[in-house]
């Protein structure tokens, strides 16, 4: 008869995700892991299977986390208030690391930055993660097309991959400056531009 696990999976998978988020996946050692989840060896693996495993769930744990930004641009009444909701929670999130325990900036930026050293299978959840935040935006900006917000004339298309790429930029521009203002300054220059 096995042991019973006497850990809490959802807070160890944090603290492996504040790990990888602070580190990269290449950079991230088992021992850092083992070190931050507070766990032996044998429960890792047990419980994880390996640390491709472990750093794919902390990636999905992250993503469930931040859900409540893309949840808010979702049910905005407007195209124009969804956004600026967004980027007002991201922009806080990103530059003031939330219960001052996570890193500044974004996990899913991070990986994208060394997209190279992972493998396909890795690869392949980060531009996920970027396709569906685009297709968010994109969904958003042509409900602001049919009513009537945003003007038929404007290519859609390319405003929801400019959001993206501005989605992006703070998280770079978070970990290098502790001031938010111009991130916020550059939001409301784009916003005049829908």
């Amino acid at each position: 008869m096995g042991r019973t696990k006497e850990f809490d999976r959802d807070q160890v998978l944090r603290k492996a995700m504040t790990v990888f988020w602070e580190k990269g996946y290449e950079a991230t050692s088992i021992p850092d892991l083992l070190e931050a989840m507070g766990l032996s060896r044998s429960s890792l693996y047990e419980t994880f299977q390996d640390k491709q495993s472990l750093y794919y769930e902390a990636i999905q744990h992250y993503k469930k986390m931040s859900q409540r930004k893309r949840d808010v641009l979702i049910a905005a009444p407007t195209t124009i208030e969804g956004i600026r909701q967004y980027f007002e929670i991201h922009i806080t999130s990103a530059f003031a690391a939330q219960d001052e325990v996570l890193p500044n900036g974004c996990m899913i930026t991070n990986a994208a930055l060394s997209i190279d050293a992972m493998d396909e299978p890795l690869q392949n959840i980060v531009k996920k993660s970027f396709d569906e935040l685009e297709r968010l935006f994109y969904e958003k900006l042509k409900r602001g097309q049919e009513t009537g917000e945003i003007s038929p004339d404007k290519d859609i298309r390319l405003l929801s991959f400019m959001l993206l790429n501005l989605n992006h930029s703070v998280n770079v521009m978070a970990k290098i400056q502790q001031d938010s203002t111009k991130a916020r300054e550059m939001m409301e220059m784009v916003l005049g531009m829908l």
